[in-house]
């Protein structure tokens, strides 16, 4: 009997702890999927995706030169400018021609540009694009003559040489042209050599200063918390909602270009903002997944009026003295749909407004309509951006 009562109580032990067990891993498996569901959610992104370095960009380039060796479609005579860049681009080859007798039927005056990379040194190449200022046709064939690239301070930073490629062409005459694409803007892969040296010393920088893509207070807080929790010291502050400053000293690394790259791969969970941008001339809508409603009803009806006018003839009868006149008959037709309705609860989503639109037969610009009025009406938290 003790036997018997004995292998009773273990079996039951052996139960509870085999149930005690099961409830752990269950909740343990809740727990895990809850996270998974969390880091899902609240992705992060890289510093180098939200993020510039003030002083690290490009630069632009411009200048005015010459496309020769054009078939008959370049500048007409009467564009001055191209007949007086051809007599001075003559004369300093010993070569005088009155600018009032040049003919420039091969020749187009164009504005070239590009963009100078930062850390551009000499001898580095770049593509330029070329667009013609006058009445040329086409730049079909032609190849630019050495010109050179100013920056916005006027100085030299790059030449530019080469045949043009063109994305498409313009052929005909007399009246009949066929056109693709645009036969007046050209491009010179690798045209330009840079020719002044414009590499900065990183080391000698003594604060790095990275700037938001967009501003916003809480990313720039976590972005400098996330960088400080990197590098194990509280070297980066948060100045505002653009600029996160970054103390080079306090780091202790000896190369800011490794510092650079090891910020500039820092996780950040960024939380975007609640924004709607419509586009009213083609109706369309783009939202961004936390934009939520209070409490709203739609009233959504339709009314139609149509006015239709027909001219008639009257015409008086043989012998009579009258005249013939043109009567116009005027008929007025009017249709109101009934109002259809919607209504959406608190914390219902912009995407659930518009299927309901939808639902009820309503079109891309009446919807952009009515979101305008929720907007006004106080029902959609969230920026409105009509574009």
């Amino acid at each position: 009997m003790e036997n018997s009562v004995g292998v009773s109580l273990r079996l039951r032990r052996t139960s509870k702890s085999r149930l005690v067990r099961l409830i752990l891993c269950i909740l343990a498996l809740g727990c895990v999927q809850g996270y998974a569901q969390a880091q899902k959610v609240m992705r992060k992104v890289l510093v180098r995706d939200i993020a510039t370095i003030s002083g690290v960009r490009e630069n632009p380039l411009l200048g005015y030169g010459l496309v020769v060796g054009l078939h008959g479609t370049g500048d007409s005579q009467q564009t001055i400018f191209t007949t007086q860049a051809l007599s001075a681009a003559m004369q300093k080859f010993g070569v005088q021609v009155p600018a009032t007798s040049a003919r420039v039927n091969n020749v187009a005056a164009v504005f070239v540009t590009a963009s100078l990379p930062p850390f551009a040194s000499p001898g580095l190449s770049l593509d330029v694009n070329v667009s013609s200022v006058g009445d040329a046709k086409s730049l079909e064939g032609g190849v630019l003559l050495m010109t050179a690239l100013k920056g916005a301070d006027g100085q030299v930073y790059a030449l530019a040489q080469g045949a043009l490629t063109l994305g498409g062409y313009a052929a005909g005459g007399r009246g009949t042209v066929k056109v693709t694409n645009h036969a007046t803007v050209a491009s010179v892969p690798n045209g330009a050599v840079v020719e002044r040296d414009t590499t900065i010393d990183l080391n000698a920088q003594k604060t790095l200063s990275f700037n938001l893509r967009e501003p916003d207070f809480t990313a720039a807080r976590d972005m400098a918390e996330a960088i400080n929790l990197e590098l194990g010291k509280s070297a980066a502050i948060a100045l505002d909602g653009r600029r996160v400053d970054l103390d080079v000293a306090s780091t202790g690394l000896p190369s800011v270009t490794a510092l650079i790259s090891r910020v500039q791969n820092v996780g950040i969970i960024v939380h975007p903002q609640a924004k709607v941008v419509m586009n009213e001339r083609t109706g369309t809508i783009v939202m961004g997944g936390d934009v939520t409603l209070t409490p709203v009803a739609v009233f959504h009806g339709n009314l139609s009026i149509e006015v239709t006018t027909k001219l008639l003839v009257s015409q008086p009868p043989p012998g009579s003295k009258g005249e013939t006149v043109v009567v116009p008959e005027t008929t007025v037709n009017v249709q109101d749909a009934q109002a259809k309705t919607i209504r959406m609860t608190e914390g219902a989503s912009v995407d659930e407004l518009i299927n309901g639109l939808h639902a009820i037969g309503a079109t891309a610009r009446d919807i952009v309509a009515i979101i305008q009025a929720i907007k006004a009406a106080g029902g959609l938290q969230a920026q409105l951006e009509v574009m």
